[in-house]
């Protein structure tokens, strides 16, 4: 069967890699250590998949520029002394690889930083099936649509060749402003009722869910 994308861009947390929880409590503590106001569990998930100035400063609107970096360094203390034992999730390192081997060109879109992501890909070692990538450090944080946009002219793909791949409403947001199609995995940081509204191709349950449609239709 012929297929239907050539390029597919993949989120990571939340998508490849179970770290919602993670990153919601790491949040959480990072506020509580500077004494601020420690955001609901559904307000720090809505921020997952921004970079983390764009998040801070969505959560604490109220906040001055200069008061970023406290909550940021506070942030990355807790969640660099864990992220090593953060799983992906099950049988996601075994599509990343036959995605690969049946030709398809793979790249990640992330709000990581390029450190976290560089993190991220040693402890899955992941890194060597992916064609390219892009950070929030590095360009314009999502929904904007740069990255997805820097990736089409770096591996020469046209938009309608091209498929997003995220669990929050950022990414599919992101994807409908670069004119691409999007999956949503609606198993990670946002309900899923939010994502149906950005008329993803499909909305999936679970990873395994998503892996199936992946193999079966892109």
């Amino acid at each position: 069967m012929s297929k239907r994308y050539d390029l597919l861009i993949f989120d990571w947390d939340g998508t490849l890699m179970d770290s919602a929880g993670v990153i919601v409590a790491c949040i959480q503590q990072a506020s509580a250590d500077l004494g601020w106001p420690v955001p609901s569990r559904e307000a720090a998930s809505h921020i997952i998949g921004l970079g983390l100035k764009e998040a801070v400063q969505a959560l604490f609107p109220e906040k001055p520029e200069s008061d970023i970096p406290l909550l940021v360094e506070r942030y990355r203390f807790h969640y660099l002394g864990q992220d090593h034992q953060i799983p992906l999730f099950d049988g996601a390192a075994e599509l990343i690889r036959d995605l690969r081997e049946r030709g398809y060109i793979l790249a990640v879109a992330t709000g990581k930083a390029r450190r976290g992501l560089v993190r991220a890909f040693e402890h899955s070692g992941l890194e060597p099936y992916f064609h390219a990538s892009r950070t929030a450090d590095e360009t314009f944080s999502k929904p904007h649509p740069a990255m997805v946009l820097e990736l089409l002219d770096e591996l020469m793909v046209p938009p309608e060749r091209a498929l997003m791949i995220g669990d929050t409403s950022h990414d599919l947001e992101m994807a409908r402003n670069a004119g691409i199609d999007a999956l949503a995995a609606g198993y990670g940081a946002h309900p899923a009722d939010h994502l149906a509204a950005f008329n993803p191709v499909a909305l999936c349950s679970s990873f395994a869910d998503l892996a199936n449609w992946l193999r079966a239709n892109a």
